[in-house]
């Protein structure tokens, strides 16, 4: 039987980073603020679960700045495992949690590409999942996800759910990760709740997206209809660099746990400052709800025959980056994004407005 706990979902300050040696800050500051959670959340229930949202560990400067893929790859990419996931283990051993994270970190048999993962580390701070992002936020990110080089990343890993959204078993439930705009679609969240996932991390997601609720109606949903929690941490300031004067809110707050109802367990509005958000997970009361409902169960009634009918017709381009590094910004609007709105027009899926015709 799995006790209710608490789950704790950081809100750091973060600083962008020039080169990896740059990323310890980030996890020293980080470090303070573990301890100050999970002191003050354990005299509710005791902390068996911390994540770090997306971007703590090395900023968003890939992506804010344009850089050059390869560069990046080389200068600012982590390894999994390293010395990045060591001192965050020393954190799981100190504190007995699991800890959930992402960092843009390289492939070992693709040294010059970067790709953006979420990964889990056990309470002995040992690296227990790997999850390579499915869904960036294409117009700006600049990693590689598996379907850019999907002929490459099914021979591989295969054809599986586990090859794509993974999940694994431990003492306080199933869990999985579901990356941020991997969020804006609901097929991930299917995915990894088909695979078992009971708990799942979404971080972290910026403006306009917090400010116009699409965080939390995204967040909401997915745990609604999969029946999962989903643990939602969005960061705080970002300072560019170390040494940048002033930090930008650029992610505007909305940090959550939501439960396997949709209902929200734990909110956190957004100060400005380094904090957390908490909320109790009772993985007991999810797996009761799987079995004994009747109706808000609704995977159980899945039409999939019908439902394959949906995707049958590929929509974005496979294997964009098998033999390219990502595109630039610039790049990427004229190169892949005019051209996929202009094939949904031509598929008679949407239709131009006016202004257009």
């Amino acid at each position: 039987m799995i006790e209710p706990y608490n789950a704790v979902g950081l809100i750091p300050t973060m600083w962008g980073i020039r080169e990896r040696s740059d990323i310890m800050r980030n996890i020293d500051h980080q470090s303070h603020l573990v301890k100050a959670a999970c002191w003050l959340t354990s005299l509710d229930l005791p902390v068996r679960l911390i994540a770090f949202p997306e971007g703590a560990l090395q900023g968003f400067n890939d992506e804010v700045l344009d850089r050059d893929h390869v560069e990046f790859a080389r200068t600012c990419a982590i390894d999994i495992p390293g010395p990045e996931t060591d001192a965050l283990g020393a954190i799981a051993r100190q504190y007995d949690v699991y800890i959930m994270a992402q960092a843009k970190a390289r492939h070992p048999e693709l040294p010059d590409r970067f790709f953006n993962i979420g990964f889990i580390l056990d309470p002995q701070g040992e690296v227990i999942l790997q999850h390579y992002k499915t869904s960036p936020l294409f117009p700006v990110e600049h990693s590689v996800c598996p379907h850019d080089v999907l002929d490459w990343w099914i021979e591989r890993y295969g054809r599986t759910l586990e090859a794509f959204w993974p999940v694994v078993d431990t003492e306080i439930g199933r869990l999985g990760i579901m990356m941020a705009n991997e969020g804006s679609y609901p097929e991930n969240a299917r995915a990894l709740a088909m695979n078992g996932a009971e708990l799942v991390y979404r971080a972290s997601y910026p403006h306009p997206g917090a400010s116009n609720d699409y965080f939390e109606i995204q967040s909401r949903a997915r745990a609604l209809d999969n029946n999962m929690y989903v643990l939602a941490p969005n960061v705080g300031t970002y300072y560019l660099f170390a040494e940048s004067e002033a930090p930008i809110d650029c992610f505007g707050g909305g940090s959550m746990l939501v439960d396997y109802r949709g209902q929200i367990a734990g909110k956190h509005i957004g100060t400005g400052a380094s904090s957390w958000v908490c909320g109790p997970v009772n993985i007991e009361a999810l797996r009761h709800h799987r079995v004994a409902s009747k109706w808000t169960n609704w995977m159980k009634d899945l039409r999939n025959e019908m439902n394959q009918i949906i995707y049958e017709q590929p929509v974005y381009p496979a294997n964009l980056y098998a033999d390219r590094a990502p595109y630039t910004h610039a790049e990427y609007a004229a190169e892949v994004t005019e051209p996929q709105i202009a094939m949904m027009i031509e598929r008679g899926i949407w239709r131009n407005p006016a202004s257009r015709a």
